[in-house]
């Protein structure tokens, strides 16, 4: 009877041990199979583990690939931190929001699916979305964002804003005496001062219907009357043109522009004319993603780390965790609507007012 229980107190370790093995392994089985295997699945994963699922799963991957309007120069750095931070590489295709929505649509059409992860403004990515080439993500850093910045549909979140701000020559404008309304600009103090960007009519559409659609295209028809526009394409060219003294007032420019010009040294600064209008710039987890794991985490890098880096290039984040010029100032968000359903009337409109029709 004393071998027995001598015996027996030297296999109750080792059967301790066994059983502490087979619950990790079982834990660990149990944790695995928690973890969605297929792409909406593992997009509305919300499990405690998700940032260690999708790191590991990023990490078999090895990359992803990344379409996107922004600047290289504004890529870059998000490249870099991403890379560092996760070994992931982040491969980049570049162009303008029209050019990324044809090619997104015509590779899905020929039943190629390149693209993981798209970020261009929002207008495309509203579109995109009526193709049913986005799938709803459910990120954790969702609801760290301002709530303009969230779609019903989930399908697409804004990362970054385009504030349309006005712009002036600090050199031939006083400050003083610079518009405060849109009603101010009928003033001949400013006849042959004004310049606008050609293609802004989504910004004009919103102008107008805030202040009364008659009321809102009466005054701009009045001010091109009064005072004449020179229009121009391109929001860092009219900012250049003011900052060289040919437009003394630009009307329509990108917040970023005009700090971007000013840190380089050029003698502008900018003012704002209520109402405030944004453009948003948006971020879509493409429905067929080939790295789904590499483009979630890409994905909550853009909410989370990436808004400090889109910070320091002078972009307008998104994220309430970082302060900005939006706790203090409304700002109202150009309706994807209005682009996608109204576009042609706005165009229009907007042309026929420049031209002084």
């Amino acid at each position: 009877m004393a071998a027995i229980a001598r015996a027996a107190r030297c296999l109750a370790p080792a059967l301790v041990a066994g059983l502490t093995l087979v619950c990790v392994i079982f834990t660990a089985s149990t944790s695995a199979s928690a973890a969605p295997k297929d792409v909406a699945g593992l997009a509305a994963y919300a499990g405690a583990d998700r940032t260690q699922v999708l790191i590991e799963g990023a990490k078999r991957e090895g990359e992803l690939t990344f379409y996107s309007s922004m600047q290289i120069d504004s890529i870059t750095p998000l490249q870099k931190a991403f890379e560092a931070k996760y070994g992931v590489k982040l491969r980049i295709w570049r162009g303008a929001g029209k050019d990324i929505l044809q090619r997104v649509v015509s590779e899905a059409a020929a039943g190629r699916h390149d693209v993981d992860i798209v970020e261009s403004d929002s207008f495309a990515l509203e579109a995109l979305s009526r193709e049913d080439l986005l799938q709803p993500v459910k990120s954790p850093y969702l609801a760290d964002l301002v709530p303009e910045a969230l779609r019903p549909q989930g399908q697409w979140v804004g990362t970054r804003l385009n504030i349309v701000v006005g712009v002036y020559n600090t050199a031939l404008v006083p400050k003083d005496s610079l518009p405060k309304s849109y009603e101010d600009l009928r003033s001949p103090a400013f006849r042959g001062k004004l310049g606008m960007e050609v293609d802004d009519y989504d910004w004009f559409g919103m102008v107008v219907g805030l202040l009364g659609e008659e009321k809102g295209l009466t005054l701009f028809r009045d001010i091109v009357h009064s005072n004449g526009i020179s229009v121009r394409k391109g929001h860092t060219l009219l900012t250049n043109l003011v900052a060289a003294g040919e437009v003394p007032i630009g009307l329509t420019v990108f917040l970023q522009n005009v700090r971007v010009a000013a840190k380089a040294g050029a003698p502008v600064d900018w003012f704002l004319l209520p109402p405030t209008i944004a453009r948003p710039d948006a971020m879509g987890f493409a429905k067929y993603a080939t790295h789904p794991y590499a483009a979630l985490l890409f994905y909550d890098f853009m909410l989370s780390d990436g808004q400090s880096i889109m910070l320091g290039r002078e972009f307008m984040p998104t994220s309430r965790k970082i302060p900005s010029m939006l706790d203090r100032i409304p700002v109202n968000f150009v309706a994807p609507d209005l682009v996608l359903d109204q576009g042609q009337k706005w165009q229009k409109l907007y042309a026929d007012v420049l031209s002084g029709k």
